[in-house]
């Protein structure tokens, strides 16, 4: 089996990614060092005041990346000992290097007991995943996978994993992911401030907000529509490689089940758990099932008919959840995100919430004019 063919890989490659980008957020006000100063932070004594969250988030951050190295590397062929070593070396080795370029941002300290956790982090997951492979769970999974998805499945199964860690961050509508376009003005206008740009972005910012549609509150009708395409878009991107047969009506209950428990996780975060449902409105009932019934009616289409209908149905739920204001209980998940802890989270969730519309369309463009196991 390829490695290629193996869903750890592009999950690896994209924890991997979001690792980077929580080391170094907020990517300002980078500063030059003395020559002296690269790996001297590996000597220095470990920091006195550490708390259980700091702990907790430098191990268990890196653990995923090293179950999905290990698996990604023994499905590439490699025995489990050399894939167990290369998975622990590759964690540290981005660790080592996320720290280091930490040294050159002010608001960010390296640290050796932050490289420490991680390596530990990462061979914890490799073990783990070590484990599960001797006992021949992958090989289970494996089998599994054959009989609910064609070969060709691995960046599908990759962007399903996804779709609940963009559900992470608070969207203006309950599943309503691709929230992107009408906060890009800010978002140049932050990352080009002092720059030679930044008066030419104030001269074009003005003409781009006329043409970015006016955000009003949404009828109940459209919040209901957008909602139901939230849950409708996995579900034909998983039809676009699921193996045809009763289990395509299983897919939809799982999806639900998932983007019910991700929004139900985020709201508790940000409101405590008592107000954990406090993102059902009325909309949000009527909106599941309805998403539940186009997903079972859907669930006979071909595959490429599927990747079809799915492209169609994202173009739908972008250009709906663009219009989305974002009311008073939005505006507070963010004010939380953006401050005090879940800065840490703040970037990894955002830009898989944000870009994850965009990724499953050109998967799903790739598969309507790919040939080769489109049913």
């Amino acid at each position: 089996m390829s490695l290629q063919r193996s869903s750890a890989t592009p999950l690896a490659l994209a924890w991997a990614a979001l690792i980077v980008y929580a080391s170094l957020y907020p990517f300002s006000d980078w500063r030059a060092l003395p020559a002296a100063a690269p790996l001297e932070w590996l000597v220095l004594p470990w920091r006195r005041y550490w708390g259980g969250f700091d702990v907790t988030a430098n191990l268990l951050g890196y653990l995923p990346l090293g179950a999905l190295l290990f698996g990604a590397l023994v499905r590439s062929g490699l025995p489990w000992l050399r894939a167990l070593l290369l998975a622990l070396a590759g964690g540290a080795a981005l660790s080592l290097a996320m720290e280091e370029l930490q040294n050159f941002l002010p608001q960010r300290v390296p640290s050796a007991k932050d490289l420490t956790l991680n390596s530990a982090g990462t061979l914890l997951g490799a073990l783990l995943a070590a484990a599960l492979h001797r006992g021949g769970w992958v090989e289970h999974w494996q089998a599994t996978r054959e009989r609910w998805f064609i070969s060709s499945s691995a960046g599908a199964l990759a962007l399903l994993l996804l779709w609940p860690v963009g559900l992470l961050f608070p969207p203006p509508v309950p599943l309503g992911l691709g929230h992107a376009i009408a906060r890009l003005p800010a978002l140049a206008a932050q990352l080009l401030e002092g720059s030679s740009m930044a008066p030419l972005v104030d001269e074009w910012l003005p003409g781009f907000s006329e043409r970015v549609p006016s955000l009003r509150l949404l009828s109940p009708a459209a919040e209901t529509l957008a909602i139901a395409l939230g849950l409708l878009a996995p579900c034909l991107l998983a039809f676009s490689v699921a193996q045809a047969g009763w289990r395509r009506l299983v897919l939809p209950l799982g999806a639900a089940l998932l983007g019910f428990g991700a929004t139900t996780l985020s709201t508790a975060l940000n409101f405590g758990p008592e107000h954990m449902l406090a993102w059902q409105t009325r909309a949000v009932a009527p909106a599941l099932v309805l998403g539940l019934l186009a997903a079972a009616a859907c669930a006979w289409l071909p595959r490429r008919a599927a990747a079809g209908l799915g492209l169609v149905v994202l173009t739908a739920l972008i250009t709906l959840v663009a219009q989305a204001p974002a009311d008073p209980y939005y505006a507070d998940s963010l004010q939380s995100w953006e401050q005090g802890r879940f800065i840490r989270f703040h970037g990894v969730a955002q830009w898989v919430g944000w870009l994850w519309p965009y990724a499953a369309m050109l998967y799903l463009l790739r598969r309507v004019s790919v040939a080769r196991d489109i049913g």
